[in-house]
């Protein structure tokens, strides 16, 4: 090797120890677990919500002589949760799909370096 060589590859080979240390959690999979757990319990509150909204204004005939006059409370609760959770969940898969795509330029950057290097062999 050349003089002027080796702090060229002992500089490389300090961005590709940084490069890997960043790499070694991919932070794109714990937002994507996350929007995927937020997903389950917005099917949840949003089944939730129909159901109460069908047992408030559903087709069955209800015997009644008047129609309620207390808001529907528990419906409403529900409606907000479901919104909140669908809402935290988009959230969550958009901020994974931004990490990703940073996560796959950094590790397009990492290949070229272990080349450059010669580590795969």
């Amino acid at each position: 090797m050349e003089p002027t060589a080796l702090p060229q590859a002992a500089a490389l080979r300090s961005e590709h120890d940084a490069l890997a240390e960043r790499l070694a959690t991919r932070a794109s999979v714990d937002r994507m677990k996350e929007g995927g757990v937020l997903t389950f319990f917005s099917v949840i509150a949003v089944g939730m919500s129909c159901k109460l909204a069908w047992d408030r204004w559903g087709w069955l005939p209800v015997r009644r002589l008047a129609p309620p006059r207390e808001p529907p409370i528990f419906f409403l609760l529900a409606l907000a949760a479901a919104v909140v959770l669908v809402a935290s969940a988009v959230r969550a898969f958009v901020r994974a799909a931004r990490l990703r795509r940073e996560e796959q330029v950094l590790f397009a950057r990492f290949t070229e370096l272990r080349a450059r290097l010669e580590l795969d062999r």
